[in-house]
Parts: C-alpha cells; structure tokens; sequence
C-alpha cells in the first residue's frame, strides 16, 4: 500500500534498495547529495549530478527529462552518510519554464527496485522556485526512513547548494547546468495533475511558517557536530552509527509490517501504510564523543521528528475538512440532489470518506507518537543533571562536575496532540543570548488565572531555578552568579542562594546598588572584549576574574535611569561573547515608559514564562509549543542538597 505524504511527514522504508521516479510537467534535472547526521554535506564530492551521476549506493539520470529514475541503494552508501537528499531543478537557459509553478506539480515516488510503491508525494506550493529538495532518506535509530521536504529556492540550484552547506555553490551549480546543457532534454509527457492537487490547499509546514512569523522562535540550536571518523573497525563487528563503537547494541530495522487493503482512489495526502514495528530504542542512539553529547543530539532528533509528525497529522486533518467541504457544496449546488434521498446519501458518503481519511491520518499519527514515547521513557531516565528534571533521581547523587555540560535544560515542550509526551527544551552552553522570565500576563491562560502578586512570586521563583542549574552544572568557581533586586522585592526567595554563600556577593540593592554593578561589569565586558580581540590575555589586569558570570535582574525596571537602562542593553547585546550572561525577571508593560528604546534589550533574550505558555515555535515547521517551567517539587530538599554541594566547593575558589 502506498503511502501519500505531505510535506513534512516521514514513512518507514521496508527496503533498502529503492528506486526514486520522479514526473513533473516539464523537464528538469535530478539529482542528490550525502550528508552527514545533521544533513551537512561534506564537500561536491558528496554532490551526484548529471555531470558525475554515480556515488556509492546513488546513480542519477545523466540528461534533464520530465520523468526520471534514480536508484539507491542504503547499504551501499558509506557508514557516516546519514542523509540522502533528492534535489530537483530546472535546467534553466533552454528555453523552458524558469520557475516550477508554471506547471503542474512534480510527483515524486518511492517504490521497491521491482515497481511496488512505498510512498508517494506531490510537492506543492511551488511558484517562483527553480529547485527544490524533493525527498530526504534518513537514518533513524538504524532504520532507513523517508521524508516528504519539498523545500523549494527562488534562488535556483546555486542557492539550494548554498544551503546544503557546499563552498562555491554558485560555480557548482554552473557545472551541473552545463553538463546538462552538453545533452538534450528528454520532454515526456507528464502525467495529469491530481484532483486533490488543484484544490489549492496550502501545505501544514507553509501555513505553520507564516504562523511562526508573529511569534518568536526556539533559537535553532543545531546538534553537536559529530566526531570525526575513528579508525575503521573489522567488516565482521561493525558499529551501528558508523567506524566507532559507543557499546550500546547495533540497532536492527524491524519487519515491515504485512501489506494492508488496497489503497483508495481518493487516498488523502497523510494517509500512511499500516503501522511498522519499530526498534527497542536505546539511549544515546546518536553520534557524539561522550553519552551526553549523544543524548543531546537524541533530544533533538525526537524534537524534529514530533514536529514533522504532528505537521503531517495537521494537513491531512485539513485536507479532509477541505474535501469534505468541496463535495458537499457539489451536493448542494446540483438541483438532482434535492429529489429524495439522493442529498441525504451523498452527504452520508463524503461525511463516510471524511472520517476514513482523518481516521488513518489519526492511525499514522499514533504510529510515530508510539514510537517516539517509547524512545523518551527510555532516553529521560538516562539523561544527566544539566538536561534531566529536578525530581529526575540524578539529583539525589548530585556532585560538583569537573566540567561544563554542552547544554542545560531550561524546561519542556509539548503540543496539543499528545500532551504527556515532552521534550526537554535543551539550551547550549555557553549561553548565546540571555534569559528573559516574563513577569507579565501576556497571552497565557494560565496567567490569566493569577494574580498579579502570585505571578510575580512565581517569576522570581522560575529565575532562582534556572541559576542554580547554571550554578550546579558548572565545575567549581567557572560559574558565579551576582544579583540585583533595587527594592528588596525578592529577598524570600534569594534567602536560599544568599544564606548558602553561592552568591559572587549580596543582591544590589537602591539606584546606588544598580550603579555599582553595572559599571563593574560593563568595565570587564569592556577589558575582556579588547583583550580577546588583541589576542592578548596574558595583559589583563592581575586578579581579573575570567569566569563566566550570571547577572539576575529582578523588578526590572526599578532602580534604572537612562544610563543604567543603556549599560543594561550593553551587557545583553556584548556580555555573552566573553562569558557575562542576563537573566532578567520583568513584565514588558512595567517598562512602557522608554517606549522603543528597549525593543532590542527585548529580542536579544530567550522569553521564558512561570506558567506553561504556547509563545515558542520550532524552526522546522513553526508549530506553537508549550513551555512549561522547571519547578523544584513540592516538599523536595533537592534545593537545599544542591546548594549545600556547591557551598561545600566554595572553600576550593574563594568569595
């Protein structure tokens, strides 16, 4: 049975040796590239074209034509290729359309080497664009897996090159149009645009995208970039994700699951086979020197792959209400319907046909939800203090670390459609921008429901758990954490930091306090900043503390004049590149006052709310996810465990 996916949704591949047909209504150019667990390819050599059409586990066509065949075979391509992007262009100075949407959409197809298909998808929404990357074969817990992309460029092959992570992608993309250029063009005669293709829906990822524009993003933090290749291990004992050995067991693709019924004529885009086993998931299943840096990359796969899923559950749900709405306006609008039970029958019919198609969007949709549950229930006991939650069992054996994580949790995520299921919302470390606990009601209904004196107690709260994370993930005397709170608003809840001696000193209080410490810091961001530039540390003023520091601002803007206002946005702006970080607990309404002269200070810093809100979209498909805050549980003495640790290593750096 095959599958019709929309963009953004993936399938399981129950072959390895595939063929990849490809029709559009003119000619064009096919090609793919090999990329690594993060999808960077590594240089043209990972480039097949026309011009060199054969890689190992790849063949390409070697002419432009309107229909294509390419060939792969997945245990053929090299053991750090993870990735293999299908790539459609134009062949453009032949005369022929300059952009694809001056033609019906390209249909790309998956199927076994003997013709069977696997899954089907048609990439729509295309207008401007002259090249597009149509599919992506990836590898996912050592399962080959196909993905619907149909991510397209008005900026043509050059562009796409550019984006794939090619240097001089504008000469590349000369190359492979001139050997297409030596060969004429192939024009078959495509196939007829599907009726659900002309309906003009907009795909989910699209309508997602323009969503996201009004809202601020997740910051894309990408992956750690893997390891370089360790020294091939024996043919007989290979590693799961490629030459080095990480112990865990080698991840095996499970069966496919028995062909179900016949598809139907009016298959909706969504609809997918039924439901493959899946592999026992395995904590750390991702490149990286060390478990954490696996881990890391593990959550961030699980992050992409919810967001795709729940994406191509979306559009299939919309494309049934759409079909459903068209047939019933036929109903309505033929006089023949209105004799008898004829109108009755044909609305029973596509309400029928409605339910079918959201019922098998629902069944691919609980597929991969399974599939990914069963993967965190796995990879949440596993991972360590800096990405586990504060009643995660870790902390009960907590120590000083002799080194700083490459990321710390900041909270959890999760969408409607499952909301047990979340994933931890990962920061890297060194931070790039600072922290902003909004204070205020924004948009939150769950805001809404507080008042304003418990929301604020509730921000304050929200910040001292995020600093002593920050603190306790750090190694002895590399992280210190200073505080100003000009009206003594939040002494309750800096009692904790301020009576276990973490603090670099007592919390600035009054405009004289602000001053002080802005000044101190602005004055080393300043000293720091010109001796990195000279390249000269060896020159910094003798007892110059070089450690990263944490600024919390509660109140915010109380306290501040105009010249604290501007050393503020200084230290948000400069501080990060030489180790000064802002945590700033504020409601945006309080500091209306300076009108537009805070926006920057506002967009430079991660918003973070005290109460689960739906303000963070991903940057794959721009989906409204829900943050919730870390909390410390209730009658736990983690806080004062913690603390007590990092008082204890105290004596080893000084005050």
């Amino acid at each position: 049975m095959t599958a019709e996916l929309v963009r953004g949704q993936n399938h399981p591949l129950p072959h390895t040796r595939l063929e990849i047909r490809v029709s559009a209504g003119h000619p064009v150019l096919a090609a793919a590239t090999l990329g690594d667990e993060q999808g960077r390819v590594a240089g043209p050599e990972a480039l097949a074209h026309p011009g060199a059409a054969e890689l190992p586990g790849v063949e390409v066509p070697r002419q432009a034509a309107a229909r294509h065949r390419l060939a792969v075979d997945l245990e053929a391509v090299r053991d750090t290729v993870h990735r293999v992007s299908v790539l459609l262009a134009l062949p453009l100075g032949t005369g022929g359309p300059t952009r694809f949407g001056a033609s019906a959409a390209p249909v790309v197809t998956v199927t076994a080497p003997d013709g069977t298909g696997i899954a089907d998808y048609t990439i729509t929404g295309l207008d401007r664009e002259s090249a597009v990357v149509a599919l992506e074969l990836y590898r996912r817990q050592g399962s080959w897996k196909v993905r619907a992309v149909g991510q397209g460029y008005e900026g043509g092959l050059a562009a796409l090159l550019a984006d794939q992570g090619l240097d001089r992608a504008p000469e590349l993309a000369g190359s492979v149009l001139d050997a297409v250029a030596q060969g004429p063009a192939r024009a078959v005669p495509a196939p007829a645009a599907r009726a659900e293709d002309a309906a003009g829906r907009v795909p989910e990822g699209e309508r997602a995208h323009q969503a996201a524009q009004t809202q601020p993003a997740v910051p894309v933090q990408p992956p750690v970039t893997p390891p370089p290749p360790a020294p091939a291990q024996p043919p007989a004992a290979p590693s799961a994700d490629g030459p080095i050995d990480y112990t865990h067991p080698r991840r095996r693709p499970a069966a496919a699951a028995a062909p179900g019924p016949a598809p139907q004529q009016d298959a909706a885009p969504g609809a997918a086979a039924a439901p493959a086993d899946f592999p026992a998931p395995v904590a750390g299943d991702a490149s990286g020197w060390t478990m954490d840096e696996r881990l890391y990359n593990q959550v961030w796969g699980m992050f992409e792959d919810l967001a795709r899923a729940t994406a191509a559950y979306r559009s299939a749900c919309n494309f049934a209400e759409s079909r459903l709405d068209q047939e019933l306006d036929r109903v309505l609008s033929d006089p023949r319907s209105r004799i008898g039970g004829a109108g009755d029958a044909a609305r029973a019919a596509a309400k029928a046909k409605h339910d079918e198609l959201t019922d098998r969007a629902q069944e691919a949709l609980d597929r991969d939800l399974a599939q990914l549950t069963a993967e965190s229930e796995v990879v949440e006991p596993a991972l360590p203090a800096a990405y586990a939650r504060w009643d995660s069992p870790v902390w009960q054996a907590y120590r000083v670390p002799m080194e700083a994580p490459i990321a710390v949790r900041l909270g959890d995520l999760h969408l409607p459609e499952r909301t047990g299921l979340r994933v931890p919302f990962l920061a890297r470390l060194p931070l790039a921008r600072g922290l902003w606990v909004d204070s205020g009601r924004g948009h939150s209904e769950a805001a809404m429901l507080l008042d304003e004196a418990e929301l604020r107690r509730l921000a304050l709260e929200s910040a001292v758990a995020h600093a002593v994370r920050l603190l306790a993930v750090h190694p002895a005397g590399r992280f210190r954490v200073r505080v100003i709170d000009a009206a003594g608003a939040g002494a309750h809840a800096f009692a904790p930091l301020v009576e276990a001696g973490v603090l670099a000193g007592p919390p600035a209080a009054g405009a004289a306090g602000v001053s002080a410490v802005l000044k101190q810091l602005t004055e080393r961001v300043d000293l720091l900043q010109m001796a990195s530039r000279a390249g000269a540390a060896e020159d910094l003023p003798p007892g110059l503390d070089t450690a990263e520091e944490l600024l919390i601002v509660h109140d915010f803007p109380h306290g501040f004049d105009d010249r604290a206002v501007n050393q503020l946005r200084y230290l948000a702006d400069e501080g990060p590149s030489v180790g000064t970080h802002l945590l700033l607990v504020a409601d945006r309404a309080d500091a209306a006052a300076y009108g537009p002269v805070l926006d920057p200070l506002w967009r430079c810093l991660t918003r973070l709310t005290p109460v689960p809100d739906d303000h963070l979209a991903d940057p794959w498909v721009g989906h409204s996810w829900t943050y919730e805050p870390p909390a410390f549980p209730a009658g736990s003495s983690i806080l004062r465990q913690v603390l007590a640790q990092l008082s204890d290593s105290r004596g080893q750096w000084g005050p």
